[in-house]
């Protein structure tokens, strides 16, 4: 099992970073990635703080923690800037915060995210046609989350990814010990956003193949 997109206390999540990769590893999840919220105003210092933390993760463990940031509520021109920034120093898993219909978010959010250098679209919310076909050719996964109000419009995005071939990927959207969840659970979220038995387990196989690209590169 992975999960790419959980929060630390170094954001608004309420576990240390040692704490979560903790809980992960005994849910029996192989890899996870720390996505705190990151903006002008605190990027430096969570790109620092979560390399600091990833490098210094022991790497015979049995969960592998990958270091990620999550761009969000940013103005539309800052994402592609703020992309480059987090790339060059060293995070492998870009997690941009969608338009979801659970909180106010800039117009334009999911295109002006897609155009930079993304991992992941998180609660996209009522994406389009036209989002979803960027995100089809940038090869960007589109996420179907676990979390209250952002999976409102999981079944939405299902459709068009399915219709459209985009990619999926299945998420917690973590931020305390309760988000996280058994590989039955995940499954489950998919289920319930219109995902077949196959359709998910070809999800699954498809993250983990990119986890594996993204810890070799590490």
């Amino acid at each position: 099992m992975y999960d790419l997109h959980t929060h630390t206390l170094l954001s608004d999540g309420v576990l240390l970073a040692s704490e979560l990769a903790v809980r992960y590893m005994a849910a029996g999840y192989k890899a996870i990635a720390i996505c705190d919220h990151a903006d002008y105003s605190n990027i430096e210092n969570i790109t620092d703080s979560i390399l600091n933390f990833t490098r210094n993760w022991p790497a015979d463990c049995s969960i592998k923690v990958l270091p990620g940031i999550e761009l969000t509520h940013l103005p539309l021109a800052q994402f592609q800037p703020l992309a480059k920034y987090a790339r060059s120093k060293g995070i492998k898993i870009i997690v941009a915060h969608g338009q979801t219909p659970a909180e106010p978010v800039i117009q334009g959010t999911n295109r002006a995210a897609l155009e930079a250098d993304i991992d992941i679209l998180a609660h996209p919310g009522l994406i389009s046609d036209s989002d979803v076909r960027l995100a089809k050719e940038k090869g960007v996964f589109l996420e179907i989350t676990a979390r209250k109000g952002h999976r409102d419009t999981n079944n939405h995005v299902a459709k068009l990814a399915l219709e459209l071939g985009a990619r999926m990927i299945i998420e917690t959207d973590c931020h305390s010990p309760e988000d996280i969840l058994t590989a039955e659970q995940l499954k489950e979220v998919a289920f319930k956003a219109g995902i077949s038995r196959e359709q998910t387990e070809n999800i699954f196989l498809d993250v983990e193949r990119f986890v594996k690209t993204k810890v070799s590169l590490a």
